[in-house]
């Protein structure tokens, strides 16, 4: 999505998405729904030191300074709360960020600490839950009670509704990156075998490199060469789409979901994905119920939205 022009008054009142990442962090102002205004891209600050909180106490500094430039860019809009989402394990109940490697942060406690930084109310959640819910209110997974959302890219995860409620379990669910499939490898998460390690864009991408001694931009150049006829290519998109299926394979037996919604970076390859992927799946299959595969409609944006969503349903049950 594109940002709107600056300036000028806005419905109000607004809500301010934030998306931590590993390497940049997005905010954006929403007024509900899939429109975001302002949208800003930054690097997601560092730490200065190396303190147990250090980690946290720059995502809530960077938080506090993007609501400024927010606030000076468009004057006439009234922020009315914050929803703030990053990766790694969450309990959204708590408003805690539980762990996560890439950040460095353990046990911090982002709603209690952002809401002092800024008196506003905020809610913390889960980047691909915050995904998985835009999709699923907004998106291509509305309609469906039973449905999973998973985001390929950098690694795997998925958020999924069951029942049409979204499933949490303290926030360890959805992990389907950090289960165990054929030809996985070791991980940086300490166990060996994971998805992840094959079956990631970002993995697609480094296993042809590794086994070709040619570097490629990212999983979708490896699919279009495996298209074009590249034996190595082929093998790596392969074993990608075999451990995709075996994870996904469980996921059906255990949860039956009408459909499963693939988005992150590796929906890029579209058919070139789904159908293969389509096929290996089936094949592995039985008696259980066969889910549509479908691509995510709202793009690398999907996260944005689903904070801005939990943000403005903070800011109705306030009444504020």
């Amino acid at each position: 999505m594109q940002p709107n022009a600056q300036g000028g008054a806005d419905p109000g009142p607004a809500v301010l998405a934030v998306d931590v990442g590993g390497t940049d962090t997005k905010s954006a102002l929403a007024t509900g729904g899939a429109e975001l205004l302002d949208v800003r891209r930054a690097p997601t600050d560092r730490p200065v030191g190396d303190g147990p909180d250090a980690a946290g106490d720059a995502v809530v500094a960077q938080v506090a300074r993007l609501l400024a430039e927010h606030r000076a860019a468009r004057p006439r809009t009234r922020i009315g709360a914050i929803g703030l989402i990053a990766p790694g394990l969450v309990d959204e109940a708590a408003g805690v960020g539980i762990y996560s490697a890439n950040l460095g942060w353990s046990g911090y406690p982002f709603v209690e600490r952002v809401a002092a930084a800024t008196g506003l109310p905020v809610t913390f959640g889960h980047d691909v839950g915050a995904a998985g819910e835009a999709e699923f209110r907004l998106g291509a997974a509305r309609g469906y009670a039973d449905v999973v959302v998973t985001i390929i890219g950098t690694g795997v995860a998925a958020a999924i509704f069951s029942d049409g409620r979204r499933v949490s379990g303290g926030g360890y669910a959805g992990e389907l990156g950090h289960a165990s499939v054929p030809g996985g490898a070791d991980c940086p998460c300490g166990a060996s075998g994971c998805l992840e390690t094959v079956g990631s864009a970002g993995a697609i991408a480094r296993r042809y490199a590794r086994s070709s001694g040619r570097e490629v931009d990212g999983a979708r150049e490896v699919f279009a060469l495996a298209a074009a006829g590249d034996r190595l290519a082929a093998a790596v998109v392969d074993d990608a789409v075999r451990g995709l299926a075996y994870g996904l394979s469980h996921v059906v037996s255990v949860l039956a979901p009408e459909a499963i919604v693939i988005g992150g970076g590796l929906s890029a390859a579209g058919e070139q994905l789904r159908a293969p992927l389509q096929r290996s799946l089936d094949s592995l299959l039985s008696i259980h119920r066969r889910p549509r595969l479908l691509f995510a409609e709202l793009g690398p944006d999907a996260g944005l939205i689903g904070a801005g969503l939990r943000a403005g349903d903070l800011l109705a049950g306030s009444g504020r």
